[in-house]
């Protein structure tokens, strides 16, 4: 439902995702030249990042003209973002389907992201790096899960490290909507998560790329598909292209040569073509292993200082807490949920802007008789009467920094809303103040003349205890009963001497507002 700005904003982000990903796949399975593990990695990470995807896809992957997919793929840095996308599509995948069912059991945020890690690096490592890529490897399935575990586990570390952090304080933020995969907020910190975890995990990838540990980008021309090609498209420079800053053997593409004979450049071919000085030592892979490591460890640790991991979706019930309130990793579910603003789509009725409590009861007549028709039930009654209303949203106040209020109401509503009573010369009315309100002293007092105090907190005063005054001291919880005579006609104000107590967001409307009610008498 849409309850706060940001949801306008994901709608729109959504809808272009989804344009960008049915251009992608429209694309990817009509015009580029690849694996099919590519296409479907595009996809997906054109899903999970919209427009940002489709921009990754158009300058390091689309091929710009027929045939010319071998030279526009070779660059470095495209092809480490071509390793990077297939990291994302796998990991990610992972990463936010356990996010989705850890949120659905109602498991603390310290354990789902410690799942969500485990799923990502399985998702990655068995199924798209050695299931997925087992025909552009080689060798048995066990074989390719051994050699592909120190490069995924090292992709796989950088791109949590990225998505865990974003995770834990969105989700654990201000709005915990994000923690209900039934929200489009929960979808929205997924995909902000995926590009924070591309982008820690980019410079990781090309390097893998450049070191012949993890594939690139790579172009497949199978013979009977339309983009066979009797040769490259610039043979004369396919020794060059393969030399080109280790991009091309890890560019995985399968070339058709003049005599119809494929030939494979694989990642099983590339470390051994390296030279010496630039093959990947047994030094440098554990140094890339164990920083990845120590960002990770960072990425799910620092959020513990700030947030408490130890709740979960249910805990929190998907509360919007207060503009700048401030919370840490020590406070408990129940205070959020005390603090957290009305969700309107939990209110089942909202009374009309005109709907009074003074109007007669009109009866229906049977046989000549006036028929009242009453019904008793339980309602659940706006007992706080002092608001902090932002940003669409209204909270129940507090004396504390970023819950103070800016409205009050009198039986739920703010002046010129509250009800007007109306009287004649000589009758009498008895008000009730009720301190329904959880901060602040009232003085409430009525013009017109002075009021008898007849009861305190539920207890009827003796006529000696009784006393005139035109003002009582009403604190929260307090109760008084006072009886007020109409002398002569006019409107009556019944206020709070507070300034502020009688003004709408600090804002006189019809001369006050919130704490305020007319007496109008007539003669």
């Amino acid at each position: 439902m849409v309850e706060q700005p940001i949801d306008y904003f994901l709608i729109v982000w959504f809808a272009l995702a989804l344009l960008s990903t049915a251009y992608v796949a429209w694309d990817q399975f009509r015009n580029n030249p690849e694996p099919v593990v590519m296409r479907w990695g595009f996809i997906l990470v054109t899903l999970y990042m919209g427009p940002f995807g489709l921009l990754l896809y158009v300058l390091a992957d689309k091929v710009p003209r027929p045939g010319t997919h071998e030279e526009f793929t070779s660059p470095l840095w495209k092809q480490g973002t071509g390793s990077t996308i297939h990291c994302c599509a796998g990991d990610a995948t992972g990463i936010i389907l356990a996010a989705a069912v850890t949120a659905t059991l109602g498991l603390p945020m310290a354990i789902d992201l410690v799942i969500e890690y485990a799923a990502g690096f399985a998702f990655g490592l068995f199924i798209f790096q050695s299931l997925f890529m087992k025909e552009m490897m080689g060798g048995t399935y066990w074989e390719n899960v051994r050699k592909t575990f120190l490069p995924e586990f090292i992709s796989m570390n950088a791109m949590m490290a990225g998505m865990g952090p974003v995770m834990a304080f969105l989700m654990m933020g201000r709005d915990m909507r994000a923690m209900e995969p039934t929200e489009l907020l929960f979808w929205g910190v997924m995909s902000l998560g995926v590009m924070a975890g591309f982008a820690l995990a980019y410079p990781f990838n090309v390097w893998m790329v450049a070191k012949g540990l993890k594939h690139g980008l790579m172009t497949e021309r199978k013979p009977g598909t339309r983009f066979h090609m009797a040769r490259p498209a610039n043979p004369g420079n396919e020794e060059e292209h393969g030399r080109h800053d280790g991009a091309a053997a890890a560019h995985g593409e399968h070339h058709a040569h003049p005599n119809g004979a494929q030939h494979d450049a694989g990642q099983r071919h590339h470390q051994a073509e390296l030279p010496p000085a630039r093959a990947p030592t047994g030094p440098q892979v554990a140094a890339m292993a164990g920083v990845t490591l120590l960002m990770l460890l960072t990425g799910l640790i620092t959020p513990a200082f700030s947030v408490n991991l130890g709740l979960s979706a249910r805990d929190v019930g998907g509360v919007i807490m207060p503009p700048g309130m401030i919370m840490d990793f020590n406070t408990p579910a129940q205070a959020m949920r005390d603090m957290a603003a009305i969700r309107p789509s939990l209110v089942s009725y909202e009374a009309r802007p005109t709907a009074r409590g003074d109007q007669p009861l009109e009866p229906r007549i049977e046989n000549g008789v006036k028929v009242f028709d009453l019904e008793a039930s339980v309602i659940r009654a706006i007992l706080l009467q002092e608001w902090l209303k932002r940003r669409w949203l209204t909270y129940p106040a507090m004396l504390m920094e970023g819950g103070l209020p800016n409205f009050f109401t009198i039986n739920g509503k703010a002046y010129p809303a509250t009800d007007t009573i109306r009287m004649r010369v000589g009758e009498t009315v008895k008000l009730r103040f009720v301190g329904s309100n959880n901060n602040f002293v009232h003085p409430m007092h009525v013009h017109g003349g002075p009021f008898e105090v007849v009861a305190v907190d539920g207890e009827t005063l003796a006529e000696s205890a009784r006393h005139l005054a035109d003002t009582v001291n009403v604190g929260p919880g307090q109760r008084f009963d006072v009886i007020w005579t109409a002398r002569r006609p006019g409107k009556w104000l019944i206020h709070c001497h507070i300034p502020h107590h009688t003004t709408n967001n600090n804002v006189e409307e019809a001369g006050g507002g919130g704490l305020t009610m007319i007496i109008d008498v007539e003669a």
